[in-house]
């Protein structure tokens, strides 16, 4: 077996194309698009790489076929604020091999360790949590945008390696063809005519004023929360731009207090009921075939992908009142049949409790892995002023690489 760094075009359409003949007799698997896959890993248009590196790999059998693939991180503004110092792998895709998937993970592996990383935690994203993110470990139905999807042996590979589970992000699953219980409207509604509250939904010709609504909630929000590294106004803008193509204004709802932003919730429609038929790629062709399913059939799935509440009004009913005001938009619509209450960690009692008052069900789990190497002795593999001399692992954040 042979492993190859991705540094051309050639070797770079290999990585994305892998996972197409990985996955051709399984019906739950949906590709992800491929521009969204090669947008992770080109400098100009992941804004992760102004404090960061990221490089990649295919994986070649002894006939010169290509069997797995991985990447691996290192995100500044996060490593060094764990004990020990942690890098990342994602993108991983492998056969059912033991060795196989061990020179992979041992690639990677080493990677990290000349740029003095001392663990590793995957599978995850060059970029936030919201995509990309955990393995599949339960619930292996098809994924909504955005979604890590794999085959349950995946679990046995990272395990046998050493990775240990960190954290769950759960995926809960709401019926909206079901009244909500009658308690959590009752609560909901009262919220919503409290003097001094107004909720209004996003708006494409005021964005600025939302994304900076969207910045002040979130960086007060999720503060508190290990590791947690703020999100800069180009991060959101570029989310956003990602999302243009399928968003609805009015799912997106923000709530305040006294005019100040207080609350929102991001919801998306599930447009992985249309880009199945893509194959992941959006084409001349791949646009057509988006045109014509999009028309001709309806997406009855939503995803709430993140909600927030500022730590002062957490506990005010709020986050209850924004999926109210979700429930009121497109419940006359007629056309949603369900709603995935997505990407809750396991340790956000106050979100699980939520989802649970909703009477939503856990339908996904997806789990971070870390695995530990030995610790690097005091002093060495200080990358922020050894990064020179670690050529060639590490690329520079600024390359033109592929």
């Amino acid at each position: 077996m042979k492993t190859v760094e991705i540094k051309d075009p050639v070797t770079a359409r290999q990585f994305i194309n892998l996972p197409r003949r990985l996955y051709r007799n399984d019906p739950h698997w949906i590709s992800p698009l491929d521009n969204d896959i090669a947008a992770v890993f080109d400098p100009a248009r992941n804004s992760f790489f102004r404090h960061g590196l990221c490089t990649r790999w295919i994986l070649l059998d002894d006939d010169g076929g290509i069997i797995g693939r991985i990447a691996a991180f290192i995100n500044l503004e996060k490593a060094y604020k764990n004990t020990p110092l942690t890098g990342g792998m994602g993108f991983f895709e492998c056969i059912d091999d033991k060795d196989a998937a061990h020179r992979l993970f041992d690639t990677a592996r080493i990677w990290l360790e000349a740029g003095g990383m001392q663990a590793m935690e995957g599978p995850i994203n060059f970029g936030e949590n919201d995509k990309y993110w955990g393995l599949l470990v339960e619930g292996f139905k098809s994924p909504s945008l955005g979604m890590n999807y794999n085959p349950p042996y995946y679990r046995r590979l990272l395990e046998s390696y050493g990775f240990v589970g960190v954290y769950d992000q759960l995926t809960n699953f709401l019926d909206a063809t079901v009244p909500l219980p009658e308690r959590f409207t009752k609560i909901s509604d009262w919220v919503m005519k409290k003097p001094g509250y107004s909720f209004a939904h996003f708006s494409v010709r005021s964005r600025e004023k939302f994304f900076s609504d969207f910045a002040e909630i979130y960086n007060d929000a999720w503060s508190d929360f290990e590791n947690f590294t703020s999100l800069g106004l180009d991060t959101i803008r570029e989310s956003f731009r990602q999302m243009r193509p399928v968003m609805d204004e009015k799912i997106i709802w923000f709530a305040y207090h006294e005019q100040e932003p207080a609350a929102f919730v991001l919801c998306l429609p599930d447009v992985n009921q249309v880009l199945r038929h893509i194959n992941g790629r959006l084409d001349l062709i791949g646009k057509l075939k988006f045109l014509w399913y999009t028309r001709t059939r309806k997406v009855d799935r939503l995803r709430i992908t993140v909600m927030g509440c500022k730590k002062k009004f957490q506990q005010h009913g709020l986050e209850s009142a924004l999926i109210r005001c979700l429930q009121n938009e497109v419940l006359p619509r007629k056309t949603v049949k369900a709603v995935e209450l997505a990407w809750v960690g396991d340790f956000n009692k106050k979100m699980l409790a939520l989802h649970e008052a909703t009477g939503a069900k856990k339908e996904k789990v997806h789990r971070t892995y870390r695995y530990v190497f030995n610790p690097l002795p005091a002093g060495t593999g200080d990358l922020k002023t050894s990064t020179p001399s670690l050529s060639p692992y590490l690329p520079s954040p600024f390359s033109d690489r592929t």
